[in-house]
């Protein structure tokens, strides 16, 4: 619920008293003396839902924005004709539950930081989150997500297009595109000091780092998270709720693939950064797109309601827009999970393989104890390059023919010629007793 504190401008009190008795709002009136041109401040409890239609309400009868209105939390009313207004307003949907428009572009305004606050913290954030990702810390990538400042930008443009202001949408647009490069810069310089001061090992391999091969390579999952990400965000800051917490998500999304894109170009492998940079951009794409429909789902329409059909048509240029590029990325995020699905199913065959010929009655003394397939560093479409099988056997035997026919089996399975190397090793078996 919602405590409004309005100045009534001279000559305006009838009309507002009148609005609000014909509605069953309550309200308390004092008489003001510091200026000739409000006559009083009135003060009146509303619901959630009942702050915006109430409020353009007594716009329409000409009370204009700088009549200083105020709206605050309010804990608790109690009055019967309250509860008889929060019936009227409040039906369980989400509609009922957001927040007033004049709320809704406060709110976005007070997330987005002014701009050297914002440049600090995404690049402390970047240089946290590479930091993380190098010590394959999840805990640390997780705080570089806290401080990220980017939920204000990724949910102002969604809320500059769907209330009409253009300079909020410019604004937050700018600031996800500087937020990116910044991200990304910060990251690649960081990198570069550590791997120059050999404060990881200058031959890491970077597929070998949990934190940072997941993300060199993401799939169709990536997409959900964002979506995921975009909606959360705005029913969050539409009913005021949970803001910061979906930030870190949202956050979660742009900042470590940010990071690795950084440490990917720092480690001179472009191709490598392909890969994490896609995931970012699909990402903040994502995150907007989900915002949009949302915004407009709730309810959230421009305060001139002459320039709705405009409005309207903006929007759905933008969702359009937003749709095609998420969709090209997506194609891009589906052919590189349909390569680690193959990579999947070749390995179970290859595995399938060795195990058969092992259970050949000639091989019968030799058995099967680690399976490996190397990946290349091809990033984001990786493909096996060498199959490492370990086999155990008598002492002072080998199958020379083995090798060969393992090599014949498991490329049968193979779009390209794969490597397979066959190591022995001696096993003794001692009886009991």
């Amino acid at each position: 619920m919602r405590l409004v504190q309005l100045t009534i401008p001279t000559g305006k009190r009838e009309t507002i008293l009148s609005i609000l008795d014909d509605r069953g709002i309550d309200y308390v009136v004092t008489d003001e003396t510091s200026s000739r041109s409000y006559t009083g401040v009135m003060y009146f409890p509303l619901p959630d839902a009942a702050v915006e239609p109430v409020l353009d309400e007594i716009q329409d009868a000409g009370i204009e924005e700088d009549a200083y209105t105020v709206v605050v939390d309010a804990e608790t009313v109690v009055s019967r004709r309250f509860q008889a207004l929060r019936d009227e307003y409040e039906n369980g949907d989400v509609g009922s539950d957001r927040i007033s428009r004049q709320e809704l572009q406060a709110e976005a305004d007070d997330l987005t930081p002014s701009f050297p606050v914002y440049v600090v913290m995404t690049v402390i954030s970047a240089v946290v989150a590479t930091a993380g990702l190098l010590l394959d810390s999840p805990a640390v990538v997780v705080g570089s997500m806290v401080i990220a400042p980017l939920i204000g930008p990724a949910l102002g443009a969604s809320v500059g297009t769907v209330i009409d202001d253009e300079d909020m949408f410019v604004e937050s647009v700018t600031y996800q595109i500087i937020g990116v490069v910044v991200a990304i810069v910060a990251a690649a310089i960081f990198a570069l000091v550590v791997r120059s001061l050999n404060i990881v090992p200058p031959d890491l391999v970077l597929s070998s780092v949990g934190e940072i091969s997941e993300r060199l390579a993401p799939d169709l999952l990536s997409l959900a998270i964002a979506l995921g990400a975009g909606v959360a965000g705005v029913v969050s800051i539409a009913t005021g709720t949970a803001v910061a917490l979906v930030g870190v998500m949202i956050a979660a999304a742009l900042i470590p693939p940010a990071g690795v894109a950084g440490i990917a170009i720092a480690w001179g492998q472009p191709t490598s950064a392909i890969g994490a940079t896609v995931l970012v951009l699909v990402n903040l794409l994502s995150v907007n797109l989900a915002g949009l429909v949302t915004l407009w789902y709730a309810g959230y329409r421009p305060e001139n309601l002459f320039s709705l059909g405009e409005t309207e048509q903006r929007l759905r240029k933008r969702i359009a827009g937003l749709v095609v590029i998420v969709l090209v990325f997506a194609v891009f995020l589906g052919g590189i999970t349909y390569a680690s699905y193959e990579s999947g199913n070749f390995e179970q065959d290859a595995r399938d393989e060795v195990e058969g010929v092992l259970s050949q009655e000639q091989y019968e003394d030799y058995q099967l104890l680690e399976f490996e397939v190397v990946m290349d560093d091809n990033y984001p479409f990786r493909n096996p390059e060498r199959v490492i099988v370990t086999i155990g056997g008598p002492p002072g035997e080998s199958a020379p023919a083995l090798a060969d026919t393992l090599h014949e089996r498991i490329n049968d399975h193979a779009d390209g010629s794969v490597a397979v190397e066959v190591r022995y090793v001696e096993v003794t078996e001692r009886g009991t007793g």
